[in-house]
């Protein structure tokens, strides 16, 4: 039972506002539209543009770098898993 005495806090820890969180998405977002064009390449092909294209974006960002792409998943695994 809540007395009155403090208010409960609630701290917003989203991705948003954390940006080690935010490159995380981001990363995971391009890794995994990369991943679902190599399987169904016209899933996202005929939403190049609106919304959906963002998705095609991605993955076009993931084939064309994706050495870069892997070498930063590499560091953003270790850092996740042995900085924190």
């Amino acid at each position: 039972m809540w007395l009155g005495l403090h208010q409960p806090h609630y701290v917003c820890h989203c991705a948003i506002f954390n940006f080690q969180s935010l490159l995380t998405v981001i990363l995971l977002l391009i890794c995994t539209c990369a991943y679902i064009r190599s399987l169904v390449p016209s899933l996202l092909d005929g939403n190049k543009t609106g919304l959906f294209g963002v998705f095609w974006k991605c993955a076009r960002i993931g084939e064309w770098k994706s050495p870069y792409v892997a070498v930063r998943c590499i560091v953003m695994a270790f850092s996740i898993l042995f900085m924190q």
